[in-house]
């Protein structure tokens, strides 16, 4: 048995998704799953670190041991659900939480404590996955199109996965093993924000809020107007541009807007950023699969679907046999083992890096 732990806690912020998977020659089998929310102060403390602050490199330090506790607190409940010891595991792939992303200066950068892990684990881990991809030249994500291409790709079909999180990004996969991906712009990441404000919710549960609003046309126009969606890949993103500072700078003349109808027009702007990426780099794809958060907002699949006008069929990777909140979780379980194999983790096409690279570093327990 091949057996593996993937960690992943994105730009949503939200908690820690955790799966353990045995990846056997000819199949992956998902042992266990688990969801993990971080703790009202973690959560702050990890937000508040997405920006500039005083003493940052303590406040940073000590968030990373928190959230390698809660790591480890994933680990423990994976393994008590399958009734595995720890040294039945391979190695944990622990993404660790994105607090800066800047490829174009050379750098990313994921808090984490992979060797406290390791300690209480007492499992093998690997981290630091998108370093090699930047130093390589490349954008350091998405990572997730190469997992993508080896779990979902089918010969003589292009399917399209739409990863709907924080950040969205799609993975085009081609019938002839080609593969074309990037960060398409905001997932969830405003409509969190904006319903978090206004609401004081964490997220729009269904898109019901926003459902009960009316899109602004012209507030629409204004935010697609962000040079971000017109640049070609490769291309990646993240709270370093989309954050609530950008929509209130383009909000000024709608001052006056009722908050539910801005959260419709950020939905719309979600489900039509994604669909115009879909339509330019997918355009004959047989399907388009959904993950992520964003799959469990029904407001939001039916702006994808009207935005993408029928041109190809709209389903969750459940259709696929693997639950929307779990594929993030597997892909990083998939890249420990990459790591393990010496087997390359990116594609060069989709990152813009100077070739396949072997991603992550090793803790060993």
């Amino acid at each position: 048995m091949a057996i593996y732990i993937g960690l992943m806690s994105g730009t949503s912020l939200d908690g820690v998704d955790g799966a353990l998977v045995d990846f056997a020659p000819d199949s992956t089998h998902t042992l266990a799953a688990a969801y993990l929310p971080f703790p009202d102060a973690l959560r702050a403390d990890l937000m508040a670190l997405q920006s500039a602050g005083p003493n940052e490199i303590e406040r940073e330090a000590l968030a990373a041991n928190l959230l390698a506790r809660r790591y480890a607190d994933c680990v423990e409940a994976l393994l008590a659900e399958a009734g595995l010891g720890g040294a039945a595991v391979c190695a944990i792939g622990a993404h660790g939480q994105t607090i800066r992303h800047r490829p174009e200066l050379g750098y990313t950068r994921q808090t984490n404590n992979p060797a406290l892990l390791a300690e209480l684990s007492g499992i093998d881990v690997i981290a630091d996955f998108r370093s090699r991809d930047v130093a390589a030249g490349g954008q350091g994500a998405p990572l997730v199109p190469a997992f993508h291409q080896a779990q979902f790709g089918k010969a003589g079909q292009t399917r399209v996965v739409a990863n709907i999180g924080g950040i969205g990004n799609i993975s085009v996969l081609h019938g002839d093993g080609s593969v074309i991906g990037f960060d398409t712009g905001p997932g969830n990441v405003l409509m969190d924000a904006w319903i978090s404000r206004h609401k004081a919710r964490a997220y729009d549960a269904d898109g019901a809020w926003a459902a009960s609003g009316t899109s602004i046309p012209a507030l629409l126009a204004v935010l697609l107007e962000e040079p971000y969606f017109a640049l070609a890949a490769p291309k990646s993103t993240g709270r370093d541009l989309f954050h609530l500072e950008w929509l209130d700078a383009r909000m000024a003349p709608f001052a006056g807007a009722a908050p539910v109808d801005v959260q419709r027009t950020l939905t719309a702007l979600t489900a039509l950023t994604l669909a115009r990426a879909i339509l330019e780099y997918g355009p004959r794809a047989d399907a388009v699969y959904i993950c992520g958060g964003g799959a469990y907002n029904a407001t939001l699949m039916g702006e994808l679907v009207a935005a993408l006008g029928g041109q190809a069929t709209v389903e969750s990777t459940a259709a696929l046999g693997v639950p929307p909140n779990r594929v993030e979780a597997l892909a990083f379980a998939w890249l420990a083992q990459r790591f393990t194999q010496r087997a390359a983790g990116n594609l060069a096409a989709v990152t813009g890096a100077h070739g396949g690279r072997v991603l992550g570093a090793l803790y060993p327990r």
